[in-house]
């Protein structure tokens, strides 16, 4: 299923999406995707069956599972694979139900005439030749309508059903508890009366994560442990690309238009995405269709943290996604205590809060821990959440250059501790993610001053007790500036050596030999003039500068 179509690119137009062919015709040439599912020829793309292997496997086995992967995934181009595989061959027979349309309507006789409609109109596309009775006189018994318009799908049907029901977690409260009930009740009869071969149900949450009660579109409880549908085999996911599959959508590109992405970008894209599907096409699109639109100019990484930080600044649909989820609290619970380099208990599986964002695809476990994802979303998350403060704070970046254009972090930590006597420590009570607030309301003081040309890369993760910033500045000569800023809450006399230890780590991971040790003092009865310090310490061949808020 790949849309790569190798041949002459002739002469390139910059112009949309189109090229000029050898004969003087204009070709449409395929984009990066970064909106609703692909389609062949009209988007590049590789094939889903890499990542779909695990999914074949137990469709294979007549299972009844949960497909679950993150937002904007390839959850839906998937299903709609499977659709074209499944009814291409002659074993089996596939249907895929977008169940979008049905979203959050609590009342099954309201919702149900929606999903009856939409199995009806999946069977007219999917299976042309299977005649499906009318099914809508089956709403007389709400209770049971599901059920049965499954069995006369399948009934119908000459070969065994497989059933895709995409954007199965949009379904909440009643309905969804009946919906559920009424598919655990028809596969438990399976061996006697016709019901679908294999069900998957598509979305973004495991199964006992779905809705059981909202109130003003807040979330007031999930279904849990309480599933009527306890029949699932197992809740796989998608995994993301890899480096060779971002390579090779890339290469599509090149292919049609002659445009070259090199080496060091490739890897960027990968590095800043770590494979997921959307962000790979978002960097790249943004790259090759707004800011690079001459073929001739091969794409470079710095092309490609450009294309990053716009996506950023410009909140694309994806990244505003996001940013909804992180007013979860079950999101909160989670990401809170790593932006305070705190603990949240036994991090493991076992946490449903935990595996709800998993789940969301906004961390991932690497390495035996736990961490946000990737690069952008870890810059993303601090970002917002101290969007509005950095909006308060006043700084001229031109206060804190020294002579050769470097940033003179002396005068910028003395700066801080003055903002932060004054104002910093009220407006960070103010975030909703309050434990993290004065990470944040460094963070916000740090960022005002890079916009002017720098960067924060950012490194925290459950369990690692320390937020750690790595601050990148571009120098007049052409060179780029380094600066290690690690931050910790300080609760005993303990914390500084732990400190101490834990960012000379960090100046050894990154080649540097001197780096910044902010602690927050959360020791009661502490007065401004004992929190508030600057002193230099060394550990091994690293200088450290310490200081106190």
């Amino acid at each position: 299923m790949e849309s790569s179509r190798k041949g002459s690119t002739g002469s390139v137009s910059s112009i949309g999406h189109e090229r000029i062919g050898e004969l003087g015709f204009k070709v449409m040439v395929p984009s990066f995707n970064t909106a609703g599912p692909c389609v062949p020829g009209e988007h590049y793309m590789l094939s889903p069956l890499p990542r779909l292997r695990e999914v074949m496997a137990l469709i294979d086995g007549r299972k009844y599972f949960a497909l679950h992967a993150g937002h904007q995934t390839g959850k839906t181009t998937c299903a709609r694979w499977l659709v074209q595989h499944y009814n291409s061959g002659e074993r089996h027979a596939c249907v895929w139900i977008d169940l979008q349309s049905a979203r959050e309507i609590p009342d099954p006789a309201v919702a149900f005439r929606v999903v009856l409609e939409k199995i009806a109109h999946a069977a007219r596309r999917d299976l042309p030749t299977v005649k499906l009775p009318d099914l809508l006189p089956l709403l007389a018994t709400p209770q049971t309508a599901i059920v049965q318009a499954l069995q006369a799908l399948s009934s119908a049907c000459p070969r065994p059903l497989t059933v895709l029901i995409d954007e199965a977690d949009c379904l909440i409260g009643p309905t969804m508890v009946s919906f559920l009930t009424q598919i655990r009740e028809g596969y438990i009869d399976r061996s006697v009366t016709p019901f679908p071969h294999s069900l998957v149900l598509i979305g973004r949450r495991q199964v006992r994560d779905y809705v059981l009660v909202m109130d003003d579109r807040k979330v007031i409880s999930w279904l849990g442990t309480s599933s009527p549908f306890n029949i699932t085999a197992e809740a796989p996911t998608l995994g993301m690309f890899s480096a060779d599959d971002v390579a090779a959508l890339l290469a599509q590109h090149t292919d049609h238009t002659g445009q070259r992405f090199l080496p060091p970008a490739v890897g960027r894209i990968f590095e800043l995405s770590q494979g997921h599907p959307w962000l790979v096409n978002a960097l790249a699109d943004q790259v090759v269709n707004r800011d690079v639109q001459d073929r001739s100019v091969a794409i470079t990484a710095e092309h490609i943290d450009s294309a990053k930080e716009t996506l950023i600044q410009e909140r694309r649909s994806h990244i505003d996604s996001l940013i909804a989820r992180l007013n979860e609290d079950r999101v909160r619970h989670i990401i809170e205590p790593m932006l305070a380099g705190e603990n949240i208990g036994p991090y493991d599986s076992l946490n449903d809060d935990l595996s709800y964002v998993l789940g969301l695809g906004i961390l991932a476990k690497r390495g035996g821990g736990y961490e946000i994802a990737n690069p952008i979303y870890r810059e993303v998350i601090p970002r917002v959440l101290s969007y509005d403060q950095q909006m308060l704070i006043q700084q001229r970046t031109e206060w804190y250059r020294k002579a050769d254009g470097g940033l003179d972090l002396p005068k910028i930590m003395a700066a801080w501790q003055e903002f932060w006597r004054e104002d910093g420590h009220l407006a960070a009570a103010g975030f909703r993610y309050r434990e993290a607030g004065p990470h944040l309301m460094l963070m916000a003081f740090l960022q005002r001053i890079v916009n002017g040309g720098g960067q924060i890369n950012r490194e925290y993760g459950l369990g690692r007790r320390a937020l750690d910033l790595l601050l990148f500045w571009p120098l007049p000569s052409g060179q780029v500036e380094r600066h290690v800023i690690e931050i910790k809450l300080r609760r005993d006399q303990r914390s500084e050596g732990r400190g101490i230890v834990q960012i000379s780590s960090y100046l050894d991971s990154t080649g540097l030999t001197e780096g910044w040790l902010v602690f927050f003092d959360l020791r009661k009865g502490r007065s401004w003039k004992e929190r508030l310090f600057n002193k230099k310490r060394k550990h091994g061949a690293h200088v450290i500068r310490v200081v106190g808020c």
